[in-house]
């Protein structure tokens, strides 16, 4: 038993996910009725996304406390790249738009309650930022876990002995230790979840949102697989492609099918120690890249939007367009931690544009029904460009200190 087990986890955990995958795919076909095997994916995400802000608020409250200085080249440096990053995929999809314009079947409501300015958006991330420590932790609010995560670290560095530094540094690894176990059941969670998404939507959608879905994955890989290597190169001058596609094979396929940016914290930080980064900047870098890092919620906010102006025959220049995928893209970053996601953004985007929120809420909907695929390929995006341009940060600074 114990051979066994070792060779499972020493064996490639990218095949592993590719053969739950296959698998998942299959039975999701032939057995649709077998509901119970989507209960692998649910206990996959839940158990990752039960352990990220625990992780995540340990992990940086210990790097601070650590730290020693000659941090801030380098986050001055990733929260460029976040955001100069989601500002092009914005604009990218505001030409692919414009090229190749696309209508929708406006379906009925959908419900929920959508941001309604940005000033309230902003007003909802200032107020995560002091929402108590416990509660941002219980509900996974990252910003509330950053911030006090923060505050805490550079109490233990000012004031705590090392005895107690070393505590909170121990329990930070034994939960890094935890999630390790954990990923090595994501191939039983990769089954699960393809399971389900096949079994329940089948191949459908790809039928009758077939165009739209085209527009909005084929913007998302525009943006990284060209403009985000591009970025890298001016920044650091080295070949982007190696990690780009190490990348999107250890984090991106994990996280296109958890359909979770939470969840894929944990994945990204052994992701970022295997390539060298140093832990007290990814502890941080990476969850922040979470927030901020919002590549594909550009995409999907600026597409459609314009598939709504397209729809009511609402006349869009170029310039006003681009302005909503600057405002798109701030909203974005400010509420991140919207149930939903960036599909409730849309109906504060269609407002520049004078539309309704009851027309509005009825893109959000189509939006739901292709979020099997929009919100897989955009989590990947996000999530794989939040250890790239960690990456890129740390090699940009360890060249100009060469």
């Amino acid at each position: 038993m114990a051979s066994w087990l070792k060779k499972y986890t020493e064996s490639s955990l990218v095949l592993r996910i590719l053969c739950g995958l296959i698998v998942g795919a299959v039975l999701g076909l032939t057995l649709p009725q077998w509901k119970g095997i989507g209960i692998l994916g649910e206990l996959f995400v839940n158990a990752l996304k039960a352990i990220a802000p625990v992780l995540v608020a340990f992990l940086v409250a210990s790097s601070i406390s650590k730290a020693q200085g000659g941090l801030g080249p380098r986050f001055r440096t990733v929260i460029i790249l976040y955001l100069t990053a989601t500002l092009v995929a914005a604009a990218v999809a505001v030409a692919g738009s414009f090229m190749f314009p696309v209508t929708m079947s406006l379906q009925e409501g959908a419900q929920g309650s959508a941001p309604g300015t940005l000033t309230d958006i902003f007003k909802n991330l200032l107020g995560n930022m002091v929402m108590n420590p416990v509660s941002a932790i219980a509900k996974a609010n990252y910003i509330g876990i950053l911030f006090w995560a923060v505050i805490l670290g550079f109490g233990l560095k000012l004031a705590a002995g090392e005895g107690t530094i070393k505590f909170i540094a121990d329990v930070a690894d034994v939960l890094t230790l935890t999630v390790k176990w954990i990923i090595q059941f994501a191939p039983f969670g990769v089954l699960g979840l393809v399971f389900t998404a096949v079994s329940e939507s089948g191949l459908e959608i790809f039928t009758v949102y077939g165009r739209l879905l085209l527009l909005l994955v084929g913007c998302m890989l525009v943006s990284v697989l060209v403009f985000n290597p591009l970025i890298s190169f001016i920044a650091t001058g080295r070949n982007p492609y190696p990690l780009l596609f190490t990348c999107l094979k250890e984090s991106g396929l994990n996280a296109f099918f958890t359909r979770s940016s939470a969840a894929n914290i944990p994945i990204n930080m052994e992701l970022c120690r295997k390539l060298g980064i140093e832990e007290d900047f990814y502890s941080v870098s990476i969850p922040l890249g979470a927030t901020v890092n919002m590549n594909g919620a550009a995409v999907t906010i600026t597409v459609m939007t314009l598939a709504t102006a397209n729809t009511l025959g609402i006349e869009v220049s170029f310039a006003s367009a681009l302005l909503l995928s600057v405002l798109a893209t701030l909203g974005a970053c400010g509420a991140s931690g919207v149930a939903g996601g960036s599909l409730l953004l849309i109906p504060m985007a269609c407002s520049l544009f004078g539309i309704s929120n009851d027309i509005a809420m009825q893109t959000v909907a189509v939006g739901f029904i292709i979020g099997v695929i929009q919100d897989s390929v955009e989590t990947a995006v996000n999530s794989s460009g939040d250890v790239f341009f960690t990456a890129t940060a740390e090699r940009r600074v360890t060249k100009n200190k060469m």
